[in-house]
């Protein structure tokens, strides 16, 4: 009986927190307006998260990451990423649309998968930016989005741990709790 009640008080505390301290919610970033050219060039991984662990699990091998981000066309981005896994460097290149009607970019051979471009301000952190990657349910009876992952990126090539600790703060106040941060115990790939 008490653990019912305890339970009870614990839930109403929080809603009553929310209600009073709501969770932050970051700035989008218009794929279709935004200035990309501000976003071109060298971005460091800092940390992902998600709502589900089998949405990052594929990050918890690399020790670190960096990607490169080229405007080759107006409507085309070309995204290199660079990763180590182990020894081993891999290296992986991913082209994205812009569509005029969309506020998000299109994956080359994912049409389905929606990436959408956060300011990293909400991360405490003007020199990072925040890729969210979406893709609808599996089955149209289900519920929940197959896959829903936020990734940091940041200018620099240290870790600010103030800036990942504000990141995953914020997104688990809006419940998601599952979390990588890569070690960068090894020399970044190039």
């Amino acid at each position: 009986m008490l653990d019912k009640v305890s339970s009870c008080l614990l839930f109403l505390y929080g809603l009553l927190y929310q209600a009073f301290v709501p969770c932050l919610v970051p700035e989008l970033l218009p794929a279709n307006t935004v200035d990309h050219q501000q976003y071109l060039g060298k971005w460091y991984f800092k940390a992902t998260v998600s709502p589900r662990e089998s949405d990052i699990q594929k990050f918890k091998d690399l020790d670190n990451m960096w990607i490169s981000m080229e405007q080759p066309a107006n409507d085309t981005l070309l995204v290199t990423g660079h990763m180590r896994r182990g020894d081993d460097c891999i290296t992986q290149i991913w082209t994205y649309f812009i569509h005029p009607e969309r506020d998000d970019v299109e994956m080359e051979g994912r049409p389905k998968r929606r990436t959408l471009l956060w300011s990293g301000k909400w991360a405490n952190c003007s020199e990072c930016i925040i890729f969210q990657e979406v893709e609808p349910p599996l089955k149209e009876t289900d519920s929940e989005d197959s896959l829903n992952r936020y990734l940091l990126y940041g200018r620099q090539g240290d870790v600010d741990h103030e800036v990942v600790k504000a990141f995953l703060e914020n997104m688990s106040c809006h419940n998601v709790l599952a979390s990588v941060r890569l070690p960068q115990e090894k020399e970044f790939c190039t």
